[in-house]
């Protein structure tokens, strides 16, 4: 079976414990090369993992012929611009959310040559309870499709984290507000036309702690959503029609090759244990991603969404954040 041949740009986090270990298990991917700003970290990482090579600069990695595309999980000020370079010399770039600190500087990458693939990494997209939800609402089964609530939050204090610092793209709403609004966009299969945010700041670190939106799609749709980085962790989304909701019980963190569960309530009883519950395959996300990315690259496929799809999604979250500063409402785009 074809496979395309990976490169992981930094020893980040999330590709440690989440995206390497997809594409090992991926059907269409190998890892072949990691890269850190030194060589220690990307050579540790390397041995740890079994990765063959291992790179003490980013731009050694895009030097390398046989890498045919990066995994970009750098902060969020670097998204652009390394995608851009990655891109330029000749790599297929699968990049972090968000793509961009706005929808402007996500325009940059418009620029690009259009043989270079470049995705923002919604894993989310492609797990079997968002897809099962999509169905749900396609098919007419829980009726006219009135909202989308959500609620994502975890607890994060530390000033050191890259999540905590407001001048490189922390907060809230950039790091994990993105979902709801992406949830929004991909239930409605439509561009929301306004929003309106209440945002809490954090006194230390400038960053937005507490996030609350109503985005309106018209014709009666909205989504409504509160993001935090200092609460309770938990996560919700759910899809409200005209006969019947849908409960997606772990939305954004999936865990990885295991069962999920969806709940449908028609609203006839109440109280707890109220509908009942699907369970929907066992999935790792993130492997799908990387799969449905290496399809595109190989030709076998379209690319599912590109660059238009995330300028989309910077827009509606330019527009709250102007919401947060004119405490109005802010036309998408506008």
């Amino acid at each position: 079976m074809e496979k395309i041949r990976w490169g992981i740009l930094s020893t980040a986090k999330i590709g440690l414990e989440k995206v390497i270990p997809a594409i090992k298990r991926s059907r269409h991917g190998v890892v072949a090369a990691i890269a850190s700003r030194a060589p220690g970290p990307a050579e540790e990482a390397a041995k740890m993992l079994g990765i063959e090579a291992a790179y003490g600069s980013y731009e050694e990695l895009l030097a390398d012929p046989d890498i045919d595309a990066v995994y970009n999980p750098l902060p969020n000020h670097l998204h652009v611009p390394v995608t851009l370079a990655a891109a330029r010399a000749g790599k297929h770039v699968l990049c972090e959310k968000p793509i961009a600190l706005t929808a402007a500087e996500a325009e940059e990458l418009k620029s690009l040559p259009k043989d270079r693939l470049v995705m923002e990494a919604f894993m989310v997209r492609f797990h079997p309870q968002w897809l099962r939800l999509r169905d749900l609402v396609r098919s007419g089964e829980l009726g006219e499709v009135k909202a989308v609530q959500s609620f994502f939050s975890y607890s994060n204090r530390n000033p050191d984290d890259i999540r905590n610092k407001a001048e490189i793209g922390g907060g809230g709403l950039y790091d994990i507000g993105c979902y709801p609004v992406t949830a929004g966009r991909f239930v409605f299969e439509a561009e929301p036309l306004r929003v309106v945010s209440l945002v809490e700041r954090d006194p230390d670190f400038g960053t937005d702690r507490l996030t609350s939106a109503l985005v309106d799609f018209g014709d009666g749709r909205r989504l409504d959503f509160t993001v935090s980085t200092q609460a309770t962790p938990y996560q919700r989304v759910q899809v409200v029609g005209t006969k019947q909701r849908a409960e997606v019980l772990i939305p954004y963190n999936a865990p990885q090759g295991a069962e999920t569960l969806l709940r449908l309530d028609d609203g006839s009883r109440l109280g707890e244990g109220a509908g009942t519950l699907e369970t929907l395959p066992a999935s790792d996300q993130y492997a799908e991603e990387a799969d449905a990315f290496a399809l595109a690259v190989m030709g076998k496929t379209e690319l599912p969404y590109g660059v238009d799809d995330a300028i989309a999604n910077m827009r509606v979250l330019d527009a709250l954040f102007r919401s947060e500063k004119s405490n109005a409402w802010e036309t998408v785009g506008g």
